[in-house]
């Protein structure tokens, strides 16, 4: 019987069992007895049968689908991040599917209109901004909506993210307790929520240890504009002696033209702390003092709101805030008398 027109029914056939009990044993979830599904999946290898999900979501109304919008991968943070994510969901029995946007709002509109056309029971905006007007047409259409690592001002949206702002003030107490001269910040691209609350907690850390920011550049985010940053901010005569850096992925970059363009000493001259804490800040090409992004809870987070959201209709917006330890290292070590 060629593959292609094997059926639940020739599957219920063959095992002897009815159509509803084949349904059963390839539905997460549902319940039939071993002896049923031995029967059931033993029929379906020698027959070929695969079952059509496609089809399933027609009369089920569920695609198990989660629509995921991301701009853009370069830095480590998001692939890790996004592979627990997929992996997570898919232990809830729902399929990733993922669409690359850029931060223009043009773009974003194209790509959400594409997400929508797939009837995706659910959305995922990392790292990219929606609008309001876009915001709402996903609630129109019932597609419940979670940013993730990123929030958005509103009282209808579901974030999940670091405390973005309690990491910046731990920066600014580490750095504090080091009695630096002058204090550098390289800040990450100013629409992001990341880079707004980091920053706020940062300067309202060093207020209140009586310090400020002496010097500021911005990186944006990415490699080429956080090298540019740290020649402006290091080519100074008077640079500073300790540096923020908005994230591991612009701090690398940062770090490689102290050492390697400027010829300064990491951390004899210059003592480095970033945020995120992705694989490469172990090495030990940069031991990376950073603020650990609690990538595992946010994950869990953000399905488990993900998975309420579908389930019952009119589910009450969070806006979830993980902590995350300071995780030192050798770019800026801890200071005498530290105790965290």
């Amino acid at each position: 019987m060629p593959n292609d027109k094997v059926t639940s029914q020739d599957v219920a056939k063959r095992a002897g069992v009815s159509q509803s009990a084949v349904s059963r044993v390839f539905t997460k979830g549902a319940s039939a007895s071993q002896k049923t599904i031995d029967k059931v999946k033993k029929a379906a290898d020698e027959l070929g049968y695969r079952p059509n999900v496609l089809a399933r979501s027609l009369i089920t109304g569920r695609s198990r689908i989660i629509g995921l919008v991301v701009a853009y991968l370069d830095n480590y943070f998001y692939p890790v991040a996004l592979e627990k994510l997929s992996n997570a969901l898919q232990d809830q029995g729902y399929h990733v599917m993922v669409f690359m946007a850029s931060d223009t709002t043009e773009n974003i509109e194209q790509v959400v209109d594409e997400i929508l056309d797939y009837q995706v029971d659910g959305i995922v905006a990392a790292s990219v901004p929606l609008s309001s007007d876009l915001a709402g047409r996903c609630r129109a259409a019932g597609i419940p909506l979670v940013f993730f690592n990123r929030s958005q001002d509103g009282d209808n949206l579901t974030s999940v993210t670091a405390d973005n702002y309690a990491g910046g003030r731990k920066v600014a107490a580490f750095l504090a307790a080091h009695h630096p001269e002058r204090i550098g910040y390289i800040a990450g691209w100013e629409g992001a929520s990341t880079q707004r609350d980091r920053e706020a907690g940062f300067r309202d850390g060093l207020q209140e240890a009586g310090l400020e920011i002496q010097s500021r550049t911005v990186g944006n985010f990415q490699t080429d504009s956080a090298r540019a940053a740290a020649l402006a901010m290091f080519s100074a005569p008077h640079h500073p002696d300790a540096v923020f850096v908005a994230n591991d992925h612009m701090a690398f970059a940062v770090m490689d033209v102290l050492r390697h363009e400027l010829h300064l000493s990491v951390p004899g001259d210059v003592i480095v702390v970033s945020y995120d804490d992705v694989p490469p800040a172990a090495w030990a090409a940069y031991s990376l003092t950073t603020v650990r992004q609690p990538t595992n809870q946010m994950v869990a987070q953000t399905v488990k709101v993900m998975m309420e959201a579908i389930g019952a209709e009119g589910c009450a917006p969070e806006n979830i805030k993980i902590d995350g330890p300071l995780i030192i290292r050798g770019s800026a070590p801890a200071p005498k008398g530290w105790l965290g």
